[in-house]
């Protein structure tokens, strides 16, 4: 059996995980994963009322909302951060948004707006968290991107884009980072039922609840994999179309997509 490339979790007794994007969606159905799987858990978010909703009835759960688009909220957000749980075992940068665009009618407004909170503050957050998980010598750090990065997809003009950014990014992480002792962990969700994707008015194959995406995410932890793809048969399919030569890749998305 192949060694996995990060430490399994064994358990998450005892662990101490900050969850940015957590008032919604994916982020809050893993918040409660793992918070009754028995973490201690720090949630993020600009929405300071969703999050204590949701942090209320555990005794673990620690509210820090800010806003990961201000670089000078992340020093802040990482000392409130240390109060509450003294270490940081993993840390999970899921904060997005979804703009659906064709080619034809680009927003340069929303596009900015997208790089901004989808990958820009990526880079803020990396730029304070990395160094501290260093410090420490341990632990790990996640990045939720999506399988709409794999190749170009219909409406997917701005959001594929900033999601195939954070898959190059991760991958750099890990390069870089796993020889220095530290986890990294790259997320790609197929289509989830979350306010994000409510809109959508075409078929999304594969359709999971944000609890099934919850506990994949936890799979994929606790068996130290890299990238934690889901669902199965759609992601891989995905991915294997995404190596096909350009010219049959092209033929058989115009064909699947009807575009």
């Amino acid at each position: 059996m192949m060694k996995a490339l990060n430490p399994p979790i064994t358990t998450w007794t005892g662990k101490r995980v900050w969850l940015i994007g957590a008032s919604s969606g994916i982020g809050a159905a893993l918040a409660e994963s793992l918070l009754t799987a028995g973490a201690s858990v720090v949630l993020s978010a600009r929405r300071a009322e969703q999050l204590t909703t949701i942090a209320a009835p555990h005794s673990t759960a620690y509210v820090v909302p800010f806003d990961v688009t201000e670089t000078e909220a992340w020093p802040l957000a990482l000392a409130q951060v240390l109060e509450h749980l003294g270490h940081i075992d993993l840390v999970v940068l899921g904060a997005a948004r979804y703009d659906p665009t064709h080619s034809w009618t680009i927003d340069l407004e929303q596009a900015e707006k997208s790089f901004d909170l989808n990958v820009v503050s990526v880079y803020r957050g990396l730029s304070v968290i990395v160094p501290h998980l260093l410090e420490q010598g341990c632990g790990g750090v996640s990045l939720i991107a999506s399988i709409s990065g794999y190749t170009g997809l219909p409406r997917a003009l701005i959001y594929g884009a900033t999601k195939a950014a954070l898959q190059n990014l991760c991958e750099t992480l890990y390069f870089e980072l796993a020889p220095k002792g530290l986890a990294v962990y790259l997320i790609n969700p197929g289509f989830v039922q979350t306010p994000m994707t409510s809109g959508n008015d075409f078929p999304m194959p594969g359709l999971l609840t944000p609890q099934q995406a919850a506990q994949a995410i936890m799979r994929g932890f606790e068996r130290g994999h890299f990238e934690i793809r889901f669902p199965k048969a759609f992601s891989f399919t995905l991915r294997l179309i995404s190596m096909l030569p350009d010219r049959l890749r092209f033929a058989l998305l115009h064909q699947t997509t009807g575009m």
